[in-house]
């Protein structure tokens, strides 16, 4: 067996499920930690699994240029190499690529690029070594190497480029070593052209994977056209599957594409965040180092059991740590915007349950338009 969906129920598009790995079950819908560089900025391991979270994201492409797939795997695997006890997802590098394309030239056989950390030693990421990386690192979920366009992009481009990373998907799952409480999830493109996607969508489901990705949204188009494409997208997918949005995002985003049928979430938002003094609440968004906190004796959110708040630290405590530079101010806030994430993703597994998703949205929306 490899990893294993269990559907428990839904309530509308929404879904209530689980996941089962190797390394442990996880609830959907979920937000994965970003970990990129094998560790949770700011954080140990403990202080993110106290926030809820229950599986956390690795980066092929960082972890291949530092520490390297073959130290991370004679050190055990990335679960041992960090001290993370629990499920594991690899993204494979392709997104990086893209963010980094003055540094890489694609071609049919894969990605040549330089390495951006010291800018002169070449590097080539194909498929097959995307995957065999992934497999170093002991990831439970891999993901198939693939090409990230920016949007808007031609219809010729997201063509050429659908028919490249179809074959490039193929290349991953033929790589890819199937062992029980491990998978592969291949990544639907096709940008914002429907028949595209809905070709994207049936060449993977003819290859068959373990669960299905949504790529190419969270690079700068507005939420409604992420959103449309997401009601579109998702019922082409198999119901028995898991369905991951890659690089989302904001509360609100989350909530939507939760209506629209997705299980699966990351993003660095709550963590970056939490580095430059934005706090995530209930009632909005927090500039921590805006004057008005000075002399706060409140909590951050008095609804959050977070060290910060459950520990009874003020938000004038917060904004002295911040305007003096303390490291303990980002992690603090970094736990606590991770707290508020996973709490919210609680707050949307309940709401499924109870058949009441879209009463919570709109007190979600209702609350949460409102920032500093």
């Amino acid at each position: 067996m490899a990893i294993k969906f269990n559907l428990i129920t839904s309530d509308g598009g929404a879904r209530r499920g689980s996941v089962e790995t190797a390394h442990g079950t996880f609830q959907t819908p979920a937000f994965m930690a970003v970990g990129t560089a094998a560790t949770v900025k700011a954080l140990t391991m403990e202080q993110v699994a106290a926030t809820g979270t229950e599986v956390i994201l690795g980066n092929t492409y960082h972890l291949m240029l530092r520490p390297g797939g073959d130290l991370v795997e004679q050190m055990g695997g990335l679960h041992k190499f960090t001290g993370w006890r629990g499920p594991i997802l690899t993204d494979s590098g392709g997104f990086q690529v893209m963010s980094l394309s003055s540094l890489a030239k694609i071609t049919e056989e894969g990605a040549h690029f330089t390495s951006h950390i010291d800018g002169g030693a070449r590097h080539f990421l194909t498929p097959e070594k995307s995957v065999q990386i992934q497999h170093q690192l002991d990831s439970n979920i891999t993901m198939v190497l693939d090409e990230c366009l920016k949007l808007p992009a031609a219809r010729e481009v997201v063509q050429r480029n659908i028919d490249m990373v179809t074959r490039w998907a193929r290349r991953s799952k033929d790589a890819f070593i199937d062992r029980p409480g491990y998978g592969i999830f291949g990544i639907v493109q096709g940008a914002d052209y429907k028949d595209l996607r809905v070709k994207s969508a049936a060449a993977l489901i003819d290859i068959g994977f373990d669960g299905y990705a949504v790529g190419g949204l969270a690079v700068g188009e507005p939420q409604d056209v992420m959103f449309g494409v997401l009601s579109h997208t998702c019922p082409l997918l198999p119901v028995n599957r898991p369905r991951y949005l890659m690089g989302v995002g904001t509360p609100l985003d989350i909530i939507g594409a939760v209506e629209r049928g997705i299980d699966m979430f990351d993003c660095v938002m709550p963590t970056r965040a939490g580095r430059t003094a934005q706090a995530f609440t209930r009632h909005g968004t927090l500039n921590m180092r805006n004057a008005r906190h000075k002399d706060d004796p409140s909590p951050l959110d008095s609804e959050c059991g977070c060290p910060a708040c459950g520990g009874g630290l003020s938000r004038a405590y917060i904004h002295h740590l911040v305007k003096c530079d303390e490291i303990l101010g980002a992690t603090l806030l970094t736990q606590h915007n991770l707290w508020f994430y996973q709490d919210l993703m609680r707050q949307i597994r309940n709401s499924i349950e109870a058949g009441e998703f879209q009463k919570f949205k709109k007190e979600l929306i209702a609350k949460y338009e409102t920032k500093e």
